[in-house]
Order: C-alpha cells, then sequence, then structure tokens
C-alpha cells in the first residue's frame, strides 16, 4: 500500500503532520512533507486524533468542463484552454464531515475529483517541469450550488460557500494514470459518476503548468482537475462518497444550515 501522508489534530488542538500507518497510529513529522518534513519521535495513538483535510493551501484552484461528457452535460463546448476557478481555502472541510447546505441555494450538487498538491513554488513553468512539481494527489468534491451558478453567470459564490470543498482523507505520492474516479449517493450501489482520470481533456501536469503562466503556486497549494459526467443534487441527510483507485475513499453528509 502506498504511504498516506496525513494531517491531524489533538485534542489539546495541536496540529501535526504525519504518515498514517496500518494499524491507524500516525508517526510525526516535524514540518508538512512537500517541505521536507521528517519524522520525530512521536507516535499518535488512533483513539489520540482527529484527522483533517491533508493540506492547509494558500489557495485552491479548480478546472471546469475537463471532462467532455460533463462538458456535454452541461450544454457546453469542450473548451479549448483550462477554464480554471478559484475556491477560498475556507471552502476546504474534512473527510467525515459535514457539507453545509446553503439557505441561498435550491439545487446543490456534488462533484467528484482528482485532486493534486503542489510540493514547490511555480512560476512560468512547461508541463514536464510542472509533472516534477506536483508533489501528491488526494481526493475532493467541488460542491457546488448548481441554481446560483447559473444565476450569477460566474463561479464565485456557487462554489465558494464554507465546507464546499472536502478534501481527502490522505495524500499518496503516485497514482495510476488509468486509475477510476467514481462518485456514490447514500446507498445506491451504483456510481452516479464513474471515469478513469486519464480520460480528461488537460492532464494534471498541463493544468498546473497552464495556471502556473497566470499566477505563483506555493507548496501545499490544492489544484483541482475537473468532474466527470453524471453530476447530480444532494439533499438534507444525504452522504456522497468519492473514491479513487489508488488513493481511498472521501465521505461527507449534507446539513441544512442553520
Amino acid at each position: 500500500m502506498a504511504q498516506r501522508y496525513v494531517r491531524v489534530k489533538t485534542p489539546q488542538g495541536q496540529i501535526y503532520y504525519g504518515l498514517l500507518q496500518l494499524n491507524r497510529t500516525v508517526a510525526v513529522l516535524d514540518a508538512p512533507p512537500w517541505l521536507g518534513g521528517q519524522p520525530i519521535d512521536l507516535t499518535l495513538a488512533a483513539e489520540t486524533y482527529r484527522l483533517l483535510a491533508p493540506c492547509a493551501p494558500s489557495k485552491i484552484v479548480g478546472v471546469g468542463r475537463n471532462y467532455a461528457a460533463h462538458a456535454a452535460e452541461m450544454g457546453t463546448d469542450i473548451p479549448k484552454e483550462p477554464l480554471i476557478f478559484l475556491k477560498p481555502p475556507t471552502t476546504i472541510t474534512a473527510d467525515r464531515q459535514a457539507i453545509f447546505y446553503p439557505k441561498q441555494c435550491r439545487r446543490l450538487d456534488y462533484e467528484g475529483e482528482l485532486a493534486v498538491v503542489i510540493g514547490d513554488r511555480i512560476r512560468h513553468c512547461t508541463a514536464e517541469q510542472a509533472l516534477g512539481k506536483i508533489w501528491g494527489y488526494t481526493i475532493a468534491n467541488d460542491v457546488t450550488a448548481r441554481d446560483l451558478q447559473r444565476k450569477d453567470g460566474q463561479w464565485t459564490r456557487a462554489k465558494g460557500f464554507d465546507s464546499f470543498c472536502p478534501l481527502g482523507p490522505w495524500i499518496v505520492r503516485e497514482l495510476s494514470a488509468g486509475a477510476k474516479i467514481q462518485t456514490f449517493l447514500n446507498d445506491d450501489p451504483q456510481p452516479k459518476q464513474s471515469a478513469a482520470i486519464d480520460t480528461a481533456i488537460f492532464s494534471p501536469a498541463a493544468i498546473v503548468a497552464f495556471i502556473s503562466e497566470i499566477m505563483s503556486l506555493s507548496p501545499g497549494d490544492v489544484i483541482l482537475t475537473g468532474t466527470p459526467e453524471g453530476i447530480g443534487p444532494m439533499q438534507d441527510g444525504d452522504r456522497v462518497r468519492v473514491e479513487i483507485e489508488g488513493i481511498g475513499s472521501l465521505e461527507n453528509h449534507v446539513v441544512t444550515e442553520n
């Protein structure tokens, strides 16, 4: 099994990066792993920590319509270059935590996605160079208030509510190019979304290179690489699970915002 890099919080409020072991203990690192963090003489027992999202990025850059079938279901053409947008870091929530259904929203959609984590500062790089700057891979759900997206004509509000970027549960360093991504809703055994990640229009390296021509990317930043066909609505009480072969699964539940 690939090494799983996690970020955890103890009951005392201490936050650590670490390596998750098979027995669920965490070998603590002295810094984020993409900054050269090394194991220290501290191991957390399984019952002494809570999983957080595996990184705390300065920014989250999303990519829209990066699968041809998804562009078709949205009634739009395939983009000629990556269609990017920003989600604020306050959208991040961890595995098993709630997605809050906003009062302003009438349709809340799941969008299962592969996320990449940047390992070094990047500016003006080629796709070949970008491949070496991707530190690892995790799972994301680009939650979207679909009615607000259509109403506003731009995506900041629709994708920017707190809890709209479930991320995790951990990061792995390597991933098969043909790994499958699937999204499941509640107890339905049939996935709502299912695709191989290499069927995306733009590869992760091409996306990172494109973004680097616009803005600097910093270690720990997160890039969402787009969602496949099969997006759909969630309701209060629903559970949504995104699985990617070689990483694991990210599950969250929907709660109406008070």
